[in-house]
């Protein structure tokens, strides 16, 4: 364990778990070991698949360490590499990422559970921004993702006034997958990362690159971007072995042998 950050690779996936006690805030430390993880994560072809999970029952993080941040005012902001948590502002990560939701994620935890492609919770988990009522902004991404994940007027409610969000609400909303038993969220991740595992590392890359350069764009635009080479994971994989290696295997009645990515 490294700053708060134990790190198991299982196969092809890297399980993250946060583990600094009482509540699993982030300092200036743990935010750099979550850096160094996915920037090893994102540059490692071996690896498939990350899943971000946090130690203890009552919390996944509490955010930001506003203890540490007071009593250590010059190394506060000093997030390394990726930004606040290692991932908040890791543009280039092509790669999916699993949130594993074991407790209440709130402040700057909401916002590394809003980073990941998929998030899975326990039926006791919740989500929250209180930010403002600390005198400061959720400037770890929640004021800019948030309101793209669900409709802006509960958004702007809970960015406003600190609103909570059960694991239930979150399921009913979209913003969540899926919603297990306490306990049942790590194992879950898993099974959903097997699956992931099944696919074209390639492939996989492509997709996440293509919504990542296009979500905001028209479908006539996104398609002109795809065309014209704007989406350098989508070349890749169409110049690969990949790309006709799953038509082979269907033919030839066989599991499908994929290049590392």
């Amino acid at each position: 364990m490294t700053d708060g950050l134990h790190v198991e690779i299982e196969g092809r996936v890297m399980i993250l778990t946060l583990d600094r006690p009482k509540a699993n805030a982030i300092d200036s430390g743990l935010s750099q070991a979550l850096g160094n993880a996915f920037t090893r994560y994102r540059d490692d072809p071996s690896l498939c698949c990350a899943i971000v999970t946090a130690a203890g029952e009552k919390f996944f993080s509490a955010g930001w360490d506003l203890k540490a941040a007071a009593e250590n005012k010059d190394a506060a902001e000093d997030y390394g590499p990726g930004g606040f948590a290692g991932i908040t502002e890791l543009f280039d990560l092509d790669k999916p990422v699993i949130a594993a939701v074991n407790g209440m994620a709130v402040g700057g935890g909401f916002e590394i559970v809003l980073c990941c492609d998929v998030i899975v919770a326990d039926e006791h988990a919740q989500f929250f921004l209180p930010e403002v009522k600390v005198g400061v902004v959720p400037d770890g991404g929640g004021m800019f993702r948030l309101p793209r994940r669900v409709p802006e007027s509960l958004a702007l409610e809970m960015l406003l006034t600190g609103r909570r969000l059960s694991s239930d609400e979150a399921l009913r909303l979209s913003l969540v997958n899926r919603v297990t038993a306490k306990g049942g969220a790590l194992a879950k991740a898993k099974e959903i990362a097997a699956e992931i595992l099944q696919a074209s590392p390639k492939a996989i890359r492509a997709v996440k690159q293509a919504h990542r350069l296009t979500r905001d764009l028209s479908v006539e635009q996104a398609y002109r971007a795809l065309r014209s080479g704007g989406v350098p994971a989508y070349d890749r994989l169409r110049a690969s072995k990949d790309y006709w290696e799953g038509a082979a295997a269907f033919s030839e009645k066989r599991e499908p042998k994929w290049e590392d990515d």
